[in-house]
């Protein structure tokens, strides 16, 4: 029996984690959630699930939670900053899956990790601003980074335990979001139109990230860090069908892919039950239906965001969390109506060429550099 955490319990992914766990009772348990505000969710979480302890981001939240639970239902129920380390840390083994969104998700990853717990990763900032530390500290504590991404945890399938000299290219897939071809002026686009995506169900900031290719961009960031390949082994194909979730070409030629339906629900399962598969009612594909399979390259003049991302990785030390830390302010922008879709590369290249890179920083260093960014890109957004 499994004990799991999760970390964004009442978002898209966590909701979709707490389906597979429904799915097997006998053999995972839900140890701990932590969410944001949305306490009547996590209400019915709770009851079904029977967690330990949670968290919510504000006392009012948690106090709202807390009155609306019969006292034979309540948890230990924790609020703030420091209340993800809690819930992180709240089990002495089993996984923590972190499915929460930007930089709030890097210090309970590292506090998990130095307790020795497997990381079940779906938030991309944890390696994207500080992946050398990560990964390390994982090594040091014999920990696992278990990849939930479907990029990831496809290119982790398609390894599977073959030697890092086999490796020649690690392939990425896109599916090239809802304006991969059209409308031919971007600057137009309505959050409603970005928020469309045309095969996955999302959150919103990861779904805007996608329409713009910076998804992608962040996922090229993560894969340096995951499997110890070079940026110029990374390459990134348009797949609009998305039934590749990537793919690893190996020396001699051959290439291995992971092929599926979009369907979250299968990397998550494989990340919670790994080293074991278990059966699973989930969709399969049905090959005569689906006719084809698509690839064309990505176009960087189009979707920026992708050629800033490589170029922030090459840069390497903060240079990726003051790129990751000025889209999460841009993205907000534009769903606030402030900023056009247009301007969210913009205002990320502007950030950049104005920080002052810190090489091999601690993670104090990464995290100030992250703050920096944020200032920096709100005044961007304002003007």
């Amino acid at each position: 029996m499994k004990e799991i955490v999760i970390l964004g319990s009442t978002g898209s992914i966590g909701r979709q984690a707490l389906d597979v766990i429904r799915r097997f009772p006998d053999k995972m348990r839900v140890a701990g959630l932590a969410a944001g505000s949305n306490w009547p969710l996590m209400a019915e979480q709770i009851r079904e699930f029977r967690p330990r302890v949670v968290a919510l981001a504000r006392e009012e939240a948690a106090r709202e939670l807390a009155q609306n639970l019969p006292p034979e239902e309540l948890p230990d129920i924790f609020w703030g900053p420091g209340s993800l380390v809690t819930v992180a840390t709240a089990v002495d083994s089993g996984v923590v899956l972190n499915a929460l969104t930007g930089t709030v998700g890097l210090g309970p990853t590292v506090a998990a990790l130095e307790k020795g717990l497997d990381i079940a990763l779906a938030n991309k900032e944890t390696l994207v601003a500080a992946g050398e530390l990560v990964m390390k500290l994982a090594r040091e504590k014999g920990a696992r980074i278990l990849p939930v991404d479907s990029e990831h945890s496809a290119i982790w399938q398609c390894l599977a335990g073959q030697p890092q000299n086999r490796v020649g290219k690690i392939i990425l897939t896109a599916s090239g979001g809802p304006f991969r071809k059209e409308p031919a002026d971007l600057s137009r686009v309505t959050v409603d139109e970005a928020l469309a995506h045309p095969n996955w169900r999302m959150g919103k900031k990861i779904t805007i990230d996608s329409a713009t290719l910076m998804n992608k961009g962040l996922e090229v960031l993560e894969a340096h860090w995951l499997f110890a390949v070079d940026y110029d082994q990374i390459e990134v194909v348009v797949h609009p069908q998305s039934i590749i979730h990537s793919m690893v070409e190996f020396v001699d030629g051959s290439v291995i892919a992971q092929l599926g339906l979009p369907d979250m629900r299968l990397p998550i399962q494989y990340a919670l039950s790994y080293p074991d598969r278990w059966p699973s009612e989930l969709p399969r594909v049905d090959w005569f239906a689906l006719g084809e399979l698509t690839f064309e390259p990505p176009d960087t003049k189009r979707f920026p965001c992708l050629a800033l991302a490589y170029a922030a990785g090459r840069t390497g030390g903060t240079m990726p969390a003051v790129l990751n830390a000025a889209n999460e302010i841009a993205v907000d922008a534009f769903l606030a109506g402030e900023i056009d879709f247009t301007a969210i590369p913009r205002l990320v290249a502007g950030v950049m060429e104005e920080h002052a890179v810190v090489y091999e920083p601690t993670l104090e260093e990464i995290l100030a550099a992250d703050r920096w960014a944020r200032g920096a890109a709100r005044e961007k957004a304002r003007r």
